[in-house]
């Protein structure tokens, strides 16, 4: 016992970390590394999302006009959901959009899984493939739109679109401006897809890489044919985590639209979606910001509860998904 005292002293004396020192140096590092990266883009998030979020919700309880600091007489409680749920501009807001989320979020899921499962085929130039089609997801929707807008389906003869069908003997249509047919859903469909599908393709193309090569063998060895019916017992099922993610992104991107509406039709009430209406009621005449945080509200918790039952549905985060 002497000699292992002794011989301690001076290891202790010389002051060399222990393991345990090191350790906890080492979290150190990685934590102080760790918010050198994240702190910035953290506190981003706390300013420019969550507080206003915080701070929508509280001014959604008062009669809030021209101000974002009511006074505590202000206060009105649930009047501002209520009238907003018996605004029928609101509702029919809402409702044009969901049918308008019933087409869009088929046809771009559809059109995203075609365009992976083709790119996935070609083994000739597929990184440039790849990178035209997710080029158009990197151009600003406002850009789009007013390429839209202007060149393709401008409403005269020099549009891309009207020159076209003057070829044929058809007379120029003014696809914006006359909402009887609904000229206008092909413009903003077709422009939606054409910004979208590249960035659903990548996705599923990086799940398609995930699927075991031996399930096809297996497959093919008991006898399935190659094409639709390997795809619709193999292909998808294994893409069924993939699928809910691209359906929910696509749902929530449906209800936010915005950009595209403003510049191609304004504020018309026959396409006007909820942001576009919720933007003109707080930021326009009448700046009513407690009505329009209360709107802003109504249909984040309609997403909620739509994203979360399709979840449900499709049983998203199962073990088994």
């Amino acid at each position: 016992m002497a000699v292992s005292t002794e011989t301690a002293a001076p290891l202790a004396g010389t002051g060399a970390s222990t393991p345990r020192s090191r350790r906890r140096k080492g979290g150190w590092r990685t934590a102080l590394t760790f918010w050198y990266f994240v702190g910035p883009f953290f506190i981003g998030l706390i300013v420019f999302t969550v507080i206003p979020v915080f701070w929508s919700a509280y001014l959604s309880f008062f009669e809030a006009r021209n101000t974002v600091t009511p006074l505590p007489e202000d206060f009105i409680g649930f009047q501002n959901y209520t009238a907003m749920l018996q605004d029928a501009a609101f509702t029919d807001a809402l409702l044009t959009f969901t049918v308008f989320a019933a087409f869009i979020v088929p046809l771009t899921f559809a059109a995203s899984l075609g365009l992976a499962l083709l790119l996935d085929r070609v083994r000739i130039m597929r990184a440039f493939f790849r990178s035209v089609f997710f080029l158009p997801f990197a151009c600003s929707y406002v850009v789009a739109a007013l390429v839209w807008k202007m060149s393709i389906f401008s409403g005269v003869r020099y549009g891309l679109a009207n020159t076209v069908l003057g070829l044929f003997g058809i007379e120029d249509t003014a696809w914006l401006f006359d909402p009887s047919p609904p000229w206008y859903w092909l413009v903003i469909v077709t422009l939606r897809l054409w910004i979208q599908c590249g960035f659903y393709m990548i996705l599923f193309i990086a799940a398609l890489r995930q699927i075991p090569e031996h399930l096809y063998e297996a497959a093919y060895v008991d006898g399935a044919k190659p094409g639709l019916q390997t795809f619709w017992h193999i292909t998808l099922p294994q893409l069924r985590a993939t699928s809910v993610a691209v359906l929910m992104l696509i749902l929530i991107a449906a209800y936010q639209a915005f950009d595209e509406f403003v510049l191609l039709i304004g504020n018309q009430a026959y396409a006007r979606p909820p942001l576009v209406y919720l933007y003109y009621n707080t930021l326009g005449m009448v700046q009513d910001l407690g009505r329009g945080s209360a709107g802003s509200l109504i249909l984040a918790l309609i997403i909620a509860i739509v994203t979360v039952l399709q979840g449900r549905f499709f049983g998203f985060g199962n073990k088994e998904s």
